[in-house]
């Protein structure tokens, strides 16, 4: 069974196709879409060697050519060296060619391929193909494309859209259970921001997320790509103040991320991030102690860390300051008021943030 999720943004409207075992059927999601005949796929050698033979294989067979270009895993791929070095290779190989960029990977992958999109010559189309669970609930869907300082994540980037979301449920049947668990805090912030229903099929049916099971994946799938899709219709680039909601737990998360030197996966980060959120809630009289609990567990039972251990809380302070979302020196935060409600606040007390990180030591 697949499914089709329509971003409605006028003139960068497009679809994520959510299914399993449809990698398969790529090109037929490619008709219509206006791009070109030769395709870059942007990856790192473990996924090419998992799906980047089928892919290549199925775009070939019907006329695109295809290059490959490999980036190392992790984080450290996330840098202006590493852009730089790949729009460089691209450039020479870009002879009497009419490319589009497959971003075929996890969120790094989804993020610097749709950078290196969005500013080689001013702009060339790209598909994302996400293959991690947290890929494809979020970071692939939207159009955001960055790349890391020393200073904090994600500090250069662009709104650049793809042409296509392609998310095939059955590459998830490869990750480990780190990296479901990394997915599934993403999947918490859904239902704690928008959807009391998600977040109850998640406390009851975690279980068989770990064990693949083809209808739970994409109904949780489909779910939280359909509430990123509504936000990020309603406020593209985050001029609103609604797509800003998608951030709960993405405060202090990104500044424990990066203080670990990326020790905490992202949405392992994102989960301490989320507890922090949490504490400061209620310290502000916003959320019940019930309901804090109640994320808290659901946290816990998926198996992301209660504790930070290892990073000093100064330095995730530190890291805080220079937020891309706080606003002319103001803190801001992505605030739960209940499972399914959230609202931002800002100016919160140093002393408050200060104590509602400490409590995750």
């Amino acid at each position: 069974m697949t499914t089709t999720i329509k971003l409605n943004l006028k003139e960068n409207a497009y679809p994520i196709v959510i299914g399993h075992d449809i990698l398969k059927d790529m090109p037929r999601h490619l008709k219509g879409l206006s791009l070109g005949k030769d395709a870059v796929i942007i990856s790192h050698p473990m996924i090419e060697k998992l799906y980047g033979n089928k892919l290549s294989a199925a775009l070939k067979k019907v006329g695109y050519s295809v290059k490959v270009f490999n980036v190392p895993e992790g984080e450290q791929s996330k840098s202006a060296s590493c852009a730089l070095r790949l729009i460089e290779s691209i450039a020479a190989y870009d002879v009497n060619r009419n490319l589009f960029v497959i971003a075929l990977g996890g969120g790094v992958v989804g993020d610097l391929a749709g950078f290196v999109a969005a500013i080689y010559k001013r702009g060339i189309p790209y598909i994302q193909v996400p293959t991690t669970l947290l890929a494809q609930i979020d970071s692939s869907i939207g159009g955001k494309t960055a790349i890391d300082l020393k200073y904090g994540k994600n500090l250069v980037g662009a709104f650049y859209q793809p042409k296509a979301v392609i998310a095939d449920t059955k590459v998830l049947s490869t990750l480990s259970d780190r990296q479901v668990c990394n997915g599934l805090a993403e999947a918490i912030k859904y239902g704690v921001i928008k959807d009391p229903v998600l977040f109850r099929f998640l406390e009851d049916n975690y279980k068989k997320i770990f064990k693949h099971d083809s209808k739970s994946l994409i109904f949780m799938v489909r779910c939280c790509a359909q509430i990123k899709a509504d936000v990020v219709a309603a406020d593209e680039k985050e001029t609103k103040g609604i797509r800003t909601i998608l951030n709960y737990g993405h405060t202090a998360g990104h500044a424990i991320e990066a203080a670990g030197n990326f020790r905490y996966h992202h949405g392992e980060a994102v989960g301490l991030g989320m507890r922090v959120a949490g504490r400061i809630a209620v310290s502000q009289g916003l959320l019940s102690e019930k309901d804090e609990q109640r994320i808290n567990d659901l946290i816990t039972a998926v198996g992301l860390p209660e504790k930070t251990v290892r990073i000093k809380i100064s330095s995730i302070m530190n890291l805080m300051l220079h937020d891309k979302k706080f606003v002319a020196g103001r803190n801001r935060f992505v605030l739960s008021t209940k499972i399914g409600q959230v609202k931002v606040v800002e100016n919160i007390p140093l002393e408050t943030i200060n104590s509602a990180v400490q409590s995750t030591f």
